[in-house]
């Protein structure tokens, strides 16, 4: 039997962006940025912000007539736990790998190198 993920699915993602982006939000904030980028059921949107909020990534509130909801985790810590997730399960834990692939697959500029060098003396 596969293990609940706990981790973001795109779609997730992209809800989890618009929230982060406003800080609060109803279904229909939600749906009507998404419909802006593509068509989407206004009912997909309530069901994805439900499971979001089942994985404790949202909290909501009720105001009038209507749900707010809010992150339940800053931005930067998803972000973070969804890149540990990955570097585990694609390198076995070892950040090192992914680094090499990324200076090497992704022409970095020599602005973008120094950067990662300042990055690395920092104690």
């Amino acid at each position: 039997m596969r293990r609940k993920s706990t981790t973001l699915t795109e779609q997730e993602l992209e809800i989890m962006k618009i929230v982060w982006e406003r800080d609060s939000v109803t279904v229909r904030d939600v749906y009507e940025a998404l419909l802006e980028r593509r068509k989407v059921a206004y009912t997909t949107v309530m069901t994805m912000m439900k499971i979001l909020e089942q994985k404790q990534y949202l909290k909501k509130n009720q105001a009038d007539r209507a749900y707010v909801y809010r992150p339940a985790q800053p931005k930067r810590q998803v972000i973070g736990d969804m890149v540990r997730d990955f570097i585990n399960r694609v390198f076995n834990g070892s950040a090192e790998p992914l680094l090499v692939h990324l200076v090497e697959e992704h022409d970095l500029s020599p602005q973008e190198m120094e950067e990662i060098a300042k990055i690395r003396r920092k104690p």
